[in-house]
């Protein structure tokens, strides 16, 4: 079993060095670390630890803040982690380890409440997008040529001219031509 340590502080005037050096007193061989804002869940070095994950190996982090700012991104990241046979520790949060029953149950609560509040959310976006469409709102895109010039650009179509010359006359791609029905 390998234990990698994943340290991240939000902005330059923060120092990485407290986090690191507790890391690797609890047993961390490699520490991932980066001074990424935690708000962004595309973050390079906690994507390399994940990726540098075998079975048998745990992550560990100081605190669980340092992993993740939102439940969702924190049961994306344990779901990653766990897919690869690895555990979870978080120095700082005693509940947040996925070696113990009881961390594994607070996980797995969190993921219930985390679901339920998804459903929540697309609940009250689908009654928004109901109610809107019954006000006149239209959804999508606006249309890159009026009624006139859709009927005008498939009559030159049919005429026998080229997309792409009737796509540049009203400057639009050759595959906006090719789409009218």
């Amino acid at each position: 079993m390998t234990i990698y340590g994943y340290a991240r502080v939000s902005t330059d005037g923060q120092t990485l060095e407290a986090q690191q050096t507790a890391l690797r007193e609890a047993g961390a061989s490699r520490v991932f670390a980066e001074k990424e804002t935690g708000v962004k869940t595309d973050r390079a070095a906690l994507a390399k630890a994940v990726a540098a994950l075998e079975a048998g190996d745990q992550l560990l982090v100081t605190k669980l803040d340092r992993l993740a700012r939102s439940t969702r991104d924190l049961l994306n990241t344990l779901a990653a982690i766990g897919d690869k046979g690895a555990s979870f520790k978080s120095l700082g949060d005693p509940w947040a380890d996925t070696t113990t029953p009881h961390g594994k149950l607070m996980i797995t609560v969190l993921g219930g409440i985390a679901e339920f509040e998804r459903h929540l959310i697309v609940s009250r976006v689908t009654e928004g997008r109901v109610r809107a469409k019954a006000n006149g709102v239209k959804f999508g895109r606006k249309k890159k040529l009026t009624k006139h010039q859709r009927t005008e650009a498939l009559a030159r179509k049919h005429n026998g001219e080229t997309l792409v010359e009737i796509a540049k006359s009203y400057n639009v791609s050759h595959m906006t031509i090719s789409r009218l029905s």
